[in-house]
């Protein structure tokens, strides 16, 4: 099967007139340009992804998909609550919760923490906080004796400069009314165990304990805070919400992972959208360099050119001729950038060669995660982009007059 003739000339005009290089010069500097300008776009993609991904899975560490409150800021009949839970397909677990704000001090250091009351039976089928942990046994939180067992996040347990089997103290401003107004209750907890999910925000402010013991300090009674519930498909919590709502109706309002976040990922979702239109500036200077590649060319082949409008090419093959020429500049171009961003990107999460002070980033590297929608989109940006580079010079090419070049032949 013989090649249509536009084709042919297209690579051959790709080619340098010196026999020891297989391209000219110019060809390759707009080759460069687009794989440079790909791969680029490829690596710094895939790190926000990483960054994107390492921070869902933090945060979904420590907290549930869902959370199910009620208005007047204590669920009274737990029960009944989850009595309507059961019947949902999309539902893994759920688990009750106590939460409240408090002082904890240990010696002269004191700090703010959020003490979050949990079933550590439960909390295990409904969150990942209880893998977390670093030193210390979780399972002791179960076991009731004078003082309760507490759990410290690591910068926490840092701060207050305390190590598992020490005693702290937590204070609670909401006590009872004394002569002198309200009291604050204290009462003192021993450290059990230690946490490190890798946010700071976690680490460094927040204790779990028993929900029994919370109750009690608290002053809650048998009431919770709220409940906790794990999904099945993350990226399906808010349709699973809606339907929970209606199911659950008032007093209760619920809450998915991506609404108590939504600031975060939007966030990083824009920053996300700015690296890509910041990095196609790269494509598009790239797009410059085959734009001035292919208008010297059509200078460079004027001749060649009149000679085959005198033969019988008509304006539709010669403008053919050069956009199959600059597709190749552009196909070749961003087939290099996408292997050459494949390959990078691969080596940095392999390898993991940029390395990050963790007590800063709470990373140890620079998280790379490839998503084939960005390759995909990446590729055919450079591909349209240098196709309509190459329409300026081909119209240019195809509106030559054949009789100027020939005329002094």
């Amino acid at each position: 099967m013989k090649l249509p003739y536009e084709i042919f000339i297209a690579m051959r005009y790709l080619k340098s007139k010196k026999k020891y290089r297989a391209v000219s010069v110019t060809t390759a500097i707009s080759i460069g340009g687009v794989a440079i300008g790909v791969m680029a776009l490829l690596v710094v993609l895939s790190v926000m992804s990483g960054f994107h991904q390492d921070l869902q899975k933090k945060i979904l560490g420590a907290n549930a998909h869902i959370i199910i409150r009620d208005y007047k800021g204590a669920i009274q009949d737990y029960e009944k609550a989850a009595e309507k839970l059961k019947g949902e397909k999309d539902i893994i677990s759920y688990a009750p919760f106590v939460l409240g704000q408090v002082m904890v001090s240990s010696g002269n250091r004191t700090h703010g923490v959020f003490l979050r009351g949990i079933n550590p039976d439960t909390e295990l089928k409904t969150t990942e906080i209880l893998s977390h942990i670093k030193d210390g046994d979780f399972k002791r939180l179960s076991k009731e004796g004078d003082i309760p067992g507490v759990i410290l996040g690591k910068e926490l347990a840092s701060s207050l400069g305390v190590f598992i089997n020490d005693k702290i103290n937590i204070v609670s401003p909401l006590g009872e009314i004394g002569p002198m107004g309200i009291l604050p209750k204290i009462k003192q907890f021993r450290v059990i165990a230690i946490f490190e999910i890798g946010m700071f925000e976690y680490d460094s402010s927040l204790a779990l304990t028993n929900i029994k013991s919370a109750q009690d300090f608290f002053g809650m009674g048998s009431t919770i805070s709220g409940i906790e519930v794990r999904v099945q498909d993350i990226y399906k919590a808010p349709e699973i919400k809606k339907r929970l709502q209606e199911k659950l109706g008032f007093p209760y309002y619920i809450m998915d992972w991506m609404q108590m976040n939504k600031n975060l990922f939007s966030a990083l979702k824009l920053e996300k959208f700015a690296m890509f239109v910041i990095l196609v500036l790269i494509i598009l200077v790239a797009s410059f360099n085959i734009i001035s590649n292919l208008i010297m060319n059509v200078i460079e082949k004027s001749r060649e050119i009149a000679i085959l409008k005198a033969i019988g090419a008509t304006n539709k093959s010669i403008m053919a001729i050069f956009i199959i020429q600059g597709l190749f500049i552009g196909l070749i171009g961003t087939t290099t950038g996408v292997l050459g961003g494949f390959g990078l990107s691969y080596i940095l999460n392999t390898w993991q060669l940029i390395k990050l002070p963790a007590d800063v980033y709470y990373l140890s590297h620079l998280p790379v995660r490839m998503n084939l929608f960005d390759f995909i989109t990446v590729s055919l940006s450079a591909i349209t982009i240098t196709f309509l580079a190459t329409i300026y010079p081909a119209w240019q090419a195809a509106k030559l007059d054949p009789v100027e070049p020939l005329r002094y032949e």
